[in-house]
């Protein structure tokens, strides 16, 4: 066997040895029974000048924080820029907006990629980085970020 042959040879076995030792990740299926599986806390909230409903999330949710996730649902567009969209666990005229389900119903989707092709009620699923927000009453509980369009699961 010459020089650059072993070499080679060497190279291939620490990159297997190496890759071996990356855990590559896979996205985190979420259905919208553990989303909604939340308890809530009333807080007075000084800009609305009363209180206003915040998520307790469970440990199950603390642990997918920043994790990858899917989630699928019914589109909402609500941004003209198309950067972001809502994804909600029902069609919209049963949907939050109309004040027919919860608070936890919905999620906000920020796009890799900004698409103003989405119509509404459309049903799709979306894998991204998975963000809870407790405080910011400005926006929703659930936000997936880096958000890409992934395969409906039946």
């Amino acid at each position: 066997m010459n020089h650059r042959s072993m070499k080679l040879r060497f190279l291939s076995l620490t990159a297997c040895m190496l890759l071996s030792f990356i855990q590559v990740s896979a996205p985190v299926y979420i259905n919208w029974n553990v989303l909604q599986d939340v308890e809530f806390e009333d807080k007075f909230v000084k800009e609305v000048n009363g209180p206003m409903l915040f998520p307790k999330f469970t440990t199950r949710m603390k642990a997918l924080n920043g994790k990858l996730v899917t989630v699928q649902g019914y589109v909402v567009p609500f941004d003209p820029s198309g950067a972001k969209v809502a994804l909600s666990a029902n069609p919209y005229a049963a949907c939050f907006f109309c004040g027919k389900a919860g608070p936890a119903s919905v999620l906000t989707v920020n796009l890799k990629e900004p698409n103003k092709k989405f119509k509404t009620d459309q049903y799709r699923s979306f894998t991204g980085k998975l963000r809870l927000n407790d405080s910011d009453i400005k926006e929703f509980y659930y936000i997936i970020d880096d958000a890409v369009m992934s395969a409906v699961r039946k």
